[in-house]
């Protein structure tokens, strides 16, 4: 398997992991389990490959625990920052308010 795709794929589940993790955390930004998981997955996957392009160490085929774990860790953290964004904005238009 090539390792551009091993990459997205690490990505995706860390994105995926991360949008459920701030949607248990923060229920007014919960989307749902279903939500949070697609939301998640498409940061971790969009997210992950501009901070590979920012961080070349984290990508590009390595395959070292450390790439992993980049890749992973940078995967959530994009897919928690999408999913809360998302749930702010849904949020916001339907008129609930932060934190109610």
């Amino acid at each position: 398997m090539s390792g551009v795709i091993l990459d997205l794929i690490m990505q995706i589940i860390g994105g995926a992991a991360g949008g459920n993790a701030i949607g248990a955390a923060l229920k007014n930004l919960n989307l749902g389990t279903a939500g949070n998981t697609i939301i998640g997955a498409i940061g971790g996957g969009v997210g992950g490959q501009v901070l590979e392009h920012v961080v070349p160490l984290l990508g590009s085929g390595n395959v070292d625990a450390g790439a992993i774990v980049g890749q992973l860790v940078g995967g959530g953290v994009a897919g928690a920052i999408l999913t809360a964004i998302v749930g702010a904005v849904k949020n916001a238009m339907s008129g609930q308010q932060p934190g109610s």
